[in-house]
């Protein structure tokens, strides 16, 4: 993070975790706020990749499962990497700014992503990189503060996916039950923001961002959960992740068989537990007294109504009515489970 930023989130009474930003010291009133009003996130959880050269698009268009051509500087995607078996790597959006691609997504996975990807370059002319403290990461949430967030950028990209650019930021917009925004910019910059977001919105920690993203039905691939899903399974496709018209990738083949051959057997919903302890990213998922796990938990954050808001991976067959879902073992928390916010595939 950057040492300027840091010091600043710091006077604004932030409470670091292990991943930047755990709240601002009423971590449950962020959660309620962040469902139901205005509010905006230091996101320096989250790193970025840089990727940049002559050949970085041709390289690019050859490992992810999106069509890289179709970034530039007013659109970014959400993509995915697989390994040669189809199996998700990683997941994150992709922007681009000046002569650099920017991968986006959880700064746990930063490292592993950087390592397999330069194992592909060969005699390519591309530079990865992290690029994590080139800009400051904000994200914005809710009608309010997306008028603050305006007054600062002068205007904002009206459909999700689309991208502003000014001379010292980049404004994109995400997924979310209410207007939502990624800000990346200077840190001058973002204190300037802050200051205007902080008079009708509130801050608010990485937890209740992560239930925001929960709530949109976005998958994060994270280390506990690298290769146990080809992009269906976590809906990708649903939320224009995946194109299946660009050509080779790594793993297209598998990804596009499942597509057009196979029959689909598990899929992500939204879903609730009431449980003391957190669960955790990776965690299997039972249906009634069999010990084999039908599913795994892709994400998970606190909820503001009690217990928690996930993100599960589940067998179709499973997942219908009247049957029981139990989380960590066949006798752990029932999983009440809800389609995401946006149109399911038919199976």
């Amino acid at each position: 993070m950057i040492s300027e930023w840091k010091d600043f989130l710091a006077r604004a009474g932030a409470e670091f975790g292990d991943s930047g930003v755990a709240h601002y010291g009423n971590e449950r009133r962020e959660l309620s706020v962040a469902i139901t009003g205005n509010v905006f996130a230091d996101l320096s959880h989250y790193g970025l990749i840089s990727v940049h050269g002559e050949d970085a698009a041709t390289f690019l268009q050859g490992q992810l499962t999106n069509d890289i051509r179709k970034v530039d500087d007013l659109h970014s995607q959400l993509s995915g990497l697989c390994n040669p078996k189809g199996r998700l790597l990683a997941t994150f959006r992709v922007f681009r700014r000046g002569d650099s691609y920017y991968l986006c997504l959880p700064a746990s996975m930063l490292e592993e992503v950087i390592r397999r990807l330069r194992m592909f370059v060969l005699r390519s002319r591309v530079t990865l990189e992290d690029a994590s403290d080139t800009f400051v990461h904000l994200g914005i949430s809710g009608e309010d503060a997306a008028q603050a967030l305006q007054a600062f950028a002068g205007e904002l990209p009206a459909s999700v996916s689309d991208v502003v650019q000014g001379s010292e930021h980049t404004v994109i917009r995400v997924p979310g039950i209410h207007p939502s925004y990624e800000l990346f910019t200077t840190a001058d910059s973002a204190m300037r923001v802050w200051d205007l977001l902080n008079v009708q919105s509130a801050p608010i920690g990485a937890d209740a961002w992560q239930l925001l993203d929960i709530e949109a039905g976005i998958p994060v691939i994270l280390p506990q959960t690298r290769e146990a899903f080809v992009p269906q399974m976590t809906n990708l496709q649903l939320i224009d992740g995946v194109s299946f018209q660009k050509g080779c990738y790594t793993g297209q083949e598998i990804v596009a068989r499942m597509q057009y051959l196979g029959k689909l057997k598990r899929r992500m919903y939204l879903a609730r537990v009431e449980s003391g302890d957190r669960p955790q990213s990776g965690d299997e998922v039972f249906a009634g007294d069999s010990e084999q796990s039908v599913g795994k938990l892709v994400t998970v954050a606190p909820h503001p109504d009690g217990g928690f808001a996930m993100l599960v991976v589940v067998q179709i067959a499973s997942a219908g009515e009247g049957n029981a879902l139990h989380l960590g073992s066949v006798d752990g928390p029932v999983l009440r489970l809800a389609p995401p916010p946006y149109p399911l595939a038919e199976d």
